[in-house]
């Protein structure tokens, strides 16, 4: 089995199916710029193609190599919606304006799938086939009310019962669900790779092994300084992660570190097949626990777990393919071929921090478990305010820089995240024997009527006609085989030795003389 290790990918399943991309150069001259972006993730990588698309000159800054932390080892997964939920993003500031950010993240994954439609990318593997969202409850109610709240946000999506969820994802944990039949996957890192490669024949150019040390906001031409060389630039954009820390604390410490961790197994052949019929996406949970998606035909990539401190993958490789066992049994004898870990940043209110922090200064984070679509949208709508003053960021202005509570912060979120977990297997697990004891009731309910329900007399086949000859003897029926027949009285036939009786009796009585008697 292969182990992510700290290089530039890794040994992941992601790096191993990578298309080829040639490593760029370091920043080693100084530059005048209109954009300066610091991170080529998928927020720097978007803000910069859609500037230069435009016509502005734009430099991005990466300390290692392009789509090197989150962006380049996610599993894929293009979602509607935010890491906050629907209800929460409704409580927190109503209907109109939650609809607009729910408008803002379906734009979002439209945007790549269309840049992967046009920019014809090599190896990104687009899987369409939707999203479904499965609960390990049977509480059917409130999945029906999530469903009725997402569509008054204008969401595209529609309810799922047990059973149709069970036809398609073949787990006894298994309840309802919710389908988004416009969510697809993709390969994350081939897409970061081609987002760059796109960003570049539009004219940005992207600096490797370039990490930006300082920043200076103040004046008309903010400046930016690396081992190197120096930028500057009238627009700054801060595209980054729990990493911005190092560079300017006050972000970076709105920000609590999520570790999740992914595996990819061995070729599981039919077997995944029988298992997993759904063709798309699917998660059975908010927290950063079980989701899924095939690749390659036969393989499962699984991702799960969620810690604040970075772990080492292989210390959740067996833990990863007992939650593949518990949910599918017939996948009992899976295995691992690659396991890996990747870093995000969640906010506290679990929004993304999008907006301008002062005149030319940007930040683009926090986009947490859901960064494809979102990062998608935030970086066009920050590369529209820079080039056309446009105000569609405002829309999450509502979210604004809350600090996660450094390391205290950290075991809260880690305490909370064990709290939910048990609370969620407890849930789960009474769910599962509710259902356990409504199949037996199911099942005692069908014998006691088939014993009650009188049984039918035997349907006796007509003789045969005279001249086709004797009908064949049927096989013996085995005793513990033969159906219990019950037979009314009047249906038994009288022994021929009794007929041959009757008829002699007959005849004698019809020999004697006409009174009877001697």
């Amino acid at each position: 089995m292969k182990t992510a290790d700290p290089g530039a990918y890794g040994s992941s399943f992601l790096a191993a199916t990578k298309v080829a991309s040639a490593a760029r150069a370091r920043l080693s001259v100084e530059l005048d710029v209109e954009v300066c972006v610091i991170g080529a993730g998928l927020a720097g990588l978007t803000v910069a193609r859609e500037v230069a698309r435009r016509g502005w000159s734009v430099v991005v800054l990466e300390a290692h190599s392009v789509a090197w932390n989150a962006s380049g080892r996610n599993t894929g997964f293009v979602l509607p919606g935010y890491a906050a939920s629907p209800k929460a993003l409704v409580s927190r500031i109503g209907l109109d304006d939650a609809r607009k950010l729910w408008g803002l993240s379906e734009a979002g994954a439209e945007y790549v799938r269309r840049t992967v439609q046009e920019e014809r990318m090599p190896g990104v593997e687009l899987a369409e086939g939707g999203w479904l969202h499965v609960t390990k409850t049977s509480d059917e109610a409130s999945v029906q009310a999530e469903a009725e709240l997402l569509g008054r946000l204008g969401a595209h999506v529609e309810f799922q019962s047990a059973e149709r969820v069970r036809e398609q994802l073949r787990s006894p944990l298994y309840f309802s669900g919710l389908h988004y039949p416009r969510g697809f996957s993709l390969h994350s890192l081939n897409y970061a790779l081609g987002l760059a490669a796109a960003a570049e024949r539009d004219g940005a150019r992207i600096f490797e092994d370039s990490a930006a040390l300082e920043i200076d906001p103040a004046g008309v031409r903010k400046r930016v300084t690396t081992k190197d060389a120096r930028v500057r630039a009238h627009h700054v954009v801060l595209a980054g992660n729990i990493h911005l820390a190092e560079l300017m604390p006050q972000f970076g410490n709105t920000l609590l570190p999520a570790h999740t961790y992914v595996i990819v197994t061995a070729p599981l052949g039919d077997a995944l097949h029988e298992a997993v019929r759904f063709p798309g996406a699917v998660s059975d949970t908010d927290l950063a626990d079980n989701h899924y998606c095939v690749v390659e035909g036969d393989r499962l990539m699984w991702s799960g777990r969620s810690t604040v401190w970075r772990g080492k993958p292989k210390d959740y490789v067996e833990t990863l393919l007992g939650q593949i066992r518990r949910t599918f049994p017939q996948l009992r004898n899976v295995k691992a071929e690659y396991a890996w870990t990747g870093s995000i940043g969640n906010t506290v209110h679990r929004m993304p921090q999008i907006g301008e922090i002062r005149p030319g200064l940007w930040l683009l984070s926090g986009f947490g478990a859901r960064g494809l679509s979102t990062t998608a949208i935030a970086g066009e709508i920050v590369a529209r305010a820079i080039v056309d003053a446009d105000k569609t960021w405002q829309t999450f202005s509502p979210f604004a820089l809350v600090w996660s509570g450094g390391v205290y912060g950290r075991v809260a979120q880690q305490v909370a995240y064990w709290s939910n977990r048990v609370s969620e297997l407890v849930v789960s697990r009474m769910a599962q024997r509710r259902e356990e004891r409504r199949l037996r009731e199911m099942d005692a309910d069908t014998t006691a009527s088939v014993v009650a329900e009188p049984a039918l007399p035997a349907e006796v086949p007509p003789p045969a006609e005279a001249g086709n000859g004797a009908a064949e003897n049927p096989p013996a029926i085995a005793a513990e085989d033969a159906p219990e027949i019950l037979l009314q009285p009047a249906s038994v036939a009288p022994p021929a030795k009794a007929v041959r009786a009757r008829k002699k009796k007959k005849a004698a009585a019809s020999e004697a003389p006409p009174g009877g008697g001697a």
